[in-house]
């Protein structure tokens, strides 16, 4: 079977076309390229499909065996699924943005523009506030400031700790340490 040109061409066109919209402030113009790009994506997967109006797995002749592969068809089905749901979402978007500020258009977030502002700073004022320490395996130097509560078997008697470490064993209480 031969492809027709004409079906790539238009299916790359369809590709570019939903690339560049998709790269627009407007929300509305976002859609636009989704749709496109989805219906390129659906027209790729029927161009790779195999003989165009034959059932899948369905030969007349034995001799002459042209199967069209259903698993492209099932592709086709579940990506019109995607992009409907993905259109319906962007859909509420575009109505929650009207109903907001009456446009559509994404604007620059303040903390974005500010770290795109901050981005030629170098890495040592940003580390001013860290003291470096060598037993600090992390940017957390003290345990007021860690997050987590790492508990192990020297918190608790019943638990055993297999696991293996990188790091040797600091004896924090030498009379658990001998009950290992």
């Amino acid at each position: 079977m031969s492809v027709s040109v004409t079906l790539i061409v238009i299916m790359a066109v369809l590709f570019a076309c939903g690339v560049y919209a998709m790269l627009e402030r407007s929300l509305t113009r976002v859609l636009i390229g989704f749709l496109l790009l989805g219906n390129a994506a659906n027209l790729l997967l029927l161009i790779v499909m195999g003989a165009p109006g034959t059932a899948p797995f369905y030969a007349p002749d034995a001799d002459t065996a042209s199967f069209s592969d259903p698993l492209p068809q099932a592709l086709t089905l579940t990506a019109i699924v995607i992009t409907f749901a993905v259109s319906a979402f962007l859909l509420a978007l575009i109505y929650r943005s009207w109903q907001l500020g009456q446009e559509d258009t994404v604007e620059d977030d303040v903390e974005d523009v500010a770290l795109r502002e901050r981005g030629g700073e170098t890495d040592e004022t940003m580390d001013e506030g860290v003291s470096d320490t060598d037993d600090a395996p992390t940017d957390f130097v003290d345990a007021a400031s860690m997050p987590i509560t790492v508990l192990g078997n020297r918190d608790f008697s019943h638990l055993s700790d297999d696991a293996p470490t990188d790091q040797q064993r600091r004896a924090a209480d030498p009379e658990k340490e001998e009950d290992r």
